[in-house]
């Protein structure tokens, strides 16, 4: 039988963790997270990190696999997954891949380009001025400077405009003549599952799980994690308004409706993201059996061509 990666993606609080691990039981196999966030130890609850239960219940690479202090990046997890799944195929023929983060699970099906080194003095200085004049600073840099990039960026999503204006100010160049439309080959197939509840239920769940933060400990966590603020996987829904909070500008109250508010913003990115790929298949993951019999149809076809 062909090796495969069955790849289940969709937005924040739409069930991909328990999915996961039910269909990792189901092949005996292990799960691989795509979530950039979910590697760090140092952060837990902010992040909606499997339970004991889920990570004892099936093997997981890539959770608690980081400290905070490292640098992680789409580049870095390419490399690190491809060695997980050949690890995992040493005694399976399945892998399960599961997270929310596009561009890493689109690092590991399609390859990602190499980027250019960015002096660490250009970070640090984009990064003072986008604390001092905001995310609308920095939409209007790249705006003025980078219109092409700014057209198809994610323009809420700070990071990712700090990202290309540091490759501006280091390469004079705009970060899209990096990304080149060569896709790499792997040697395994992929199976693209998508996976989200309607909207409404969505909203639901993600209030829900952002009040369940709070009852565990967010604001302890978000404290304990204040000396590495600046760190790029603190620039984040769940942590940057809680520090709003802590630093005395807003109200706990404020500051958890501002995160369900992002939240659901930021579901709204991840399903635009995903839906850009042809080869996901969509399903409702509150019914898990239709998911289980594509899957099923889909390896038992492969194995009859093969």
């Amino acid at each position: 039988m062909q090796k495969t990666v069955i790849v289940i993606a969709g937005p924040t609080a739409s069930g991909k963790t328990a999915l996961s691990v039910q269909m990792a039981q189901l092949f005996n196999t292990a799960v691989i997270s795509a979530d950039s966030r979910q590697c760090y130890r140092e952060i837990s609850i902010g992040t909606a990190k499997p339970s004991a239960e889920e990570l004892a219940a099936v093997p997981h690479y890539f959770i608690n696999s980081h400290s905070i202090r490292e640098e992680v990046n789409a580049g870095i997890y390419e490399k690190l997954a491809l060695g997980y799944t050949n690890h995992i195929f040493q005694n399976n023929n399945i892998a399960i891949m599961c997270g929310g983060t596009g561009l890493y699970i689109r690092a590991f099906a399609d390859g990602i380009d190499d980027m250019p080194d960015i002096p660490a003095g250009i970070r640090t200085q984009l990064n003072e001025q986008y604390a001092l004049h905001g995310l609308a600073w920095l939409q209007q840099q790249l705006q003025e400077r980078d219109p092409g990039f700014y057209a198809t960026a994610e323009t809420q999503n700070p990071m990712r405009l700090i990202r290309a204006l540091e490759v501006l100010e280091a390469t004079g160049q705009s970060i899209t003549t990096f990304r080149s439309a060569t896709r790499a080959q792997r040697n395994f197939r992929i199976i693209k599952i998508g996976i989200t509840p309607p909207k409404e239920i969505l909203h639901q769940r993600i209030h829900q799980r952002v009040d369940q933060m709070i009852h565990a400990g967010l604001v302890e966590e978000v404290r304990e994690v204040l000396p590495y603020r600046e760190h790029n996987a603190l620039r984040t829904v769940g942590y940057q308004e809680i520090f709003s909070f802590l630093d005395g500008h807003i109200s706990l109250d404020q500051a958890i409706e501002e995160v369900k508010i992002h939240t659901r913003q930021y579901a709204k990115r991840q399903l635009t993201w995903f839906r850009k790929d042809p080869a996901f298949q969509w399903f409702d993951s509150r019914d898990p059996a239709p998911i289980l019999e594509y899957v099923q149809q889909q390896l038992s076809a492969a194995s009859a061509h093969g």
